[in-house]
């Protein structure tokens, strides 16, 4: 059997908005319309489906591993833009990355308020 990740919905005010701030911040395509929702496609194929909703959006946590090569336009595209980051889920270790299992990686924040991560080597979890 195979199990793969496939798809999830962001909620988020402004899905337009939304949409391409992670397309743009990844440097991915263009979201694009599928029925209700703005589609981010990754790299693997899985989908990041952005749908609209009123009033408060309850904050989510989304990683994302990328290779190192990609690390330094993502990190410059945050800092260009003046986005907080943290080395740190808890946001207490601010302007700073963190090194784990030999690669790199720092937290933000969404418009929306999701804390979007971007690291370089998974979690030696178990290990």
């Amino acid at each position: 059997m195979s199990i793969r990740f496939n798809h999830t919905i962001v909620w988020c005010r402004d899905q337009q908005r939304s949409a391409t701030f992670l397309a743009d911040i990844l440097g991915l395509a263009a979201p694009i319309r599928f029925g209700p929702f703005m589609v981010v496609t990754l790299d693997d194929g899985a989908s990041l489906d952005f749908d609209q909703v009123e009033g408060d959006v309850a904050f989510q946590h989304y990683a994302f591993l990328i290779d190192e090569d990609d690390f330094d336009a993502i990190f410059a595209r945050v800092r260009e833009r003046a986005l907080q980051y943290w080395a740190d889920p808890g946001k207490k270790r601010s302007a700073e990355i963190f090194r784990h299992n030999g690669g790199r990686g720092f937290y933000f924040d969404s418009p929306d308020g999701h804390l979007l991560e971007v690291l370089t080597q998974p979690y030696a979890i178990g290990q």
